[in-house]
């Protein structure tokens, strides 16, 4: 079976930093595309940082600067550094797996609440 857990999320004032970890059991993220995601209430769910099987990593450019992806294999853990963090960056932040159509899977998903 296959698991997404995130974690790291909380409650962090504006101009600071968490760092979300994404911890994967029954596959390997060293063979998908690993995605940040995130949704604010009231919000379509928009794409954070995508972290290819090759490493390159592509940002949102909402994003550019201020977060940093990574991915360490050996403890099978993506991770999304996130630093000067905004009121407008609140959202629900999840992350994803995707290999193909139907290879794909999503965490449940960790909340991040900027405060002013």
């Amino acid at each position: 079976q296959v698991q997404l857990v995130e974690s790291g999320g909380g409650l962090v004032q504006s101009g600071g930093s968490l760092r979300l970890s994404c911890v994967a059991s029954g596959i390997l993220v060293s063979n998908y595309v690993m995605d940040w995601f995130r949704q604010a209430p009231g919000k379509q769910r928009e794409l954070v940082a995508s972290i290819s099987t090759g490493d390159n990593i592509n940002y949102a450019d909402f994003v550019k600067g201020r977060f940093t992806g990574s991915r360490d294999n050996a403890k099978n853990t993506v991770y999304l550094q996130m630093n000067s963090l905004k009121p407008e960056d609140t959202a629900v932040y999840s992350c994803s797996a995707w290999r193909d159509l139907d290879d794909d899977y999503w965490g449940q998903g960790t909340q991040v609440t900027v405060s002013s």
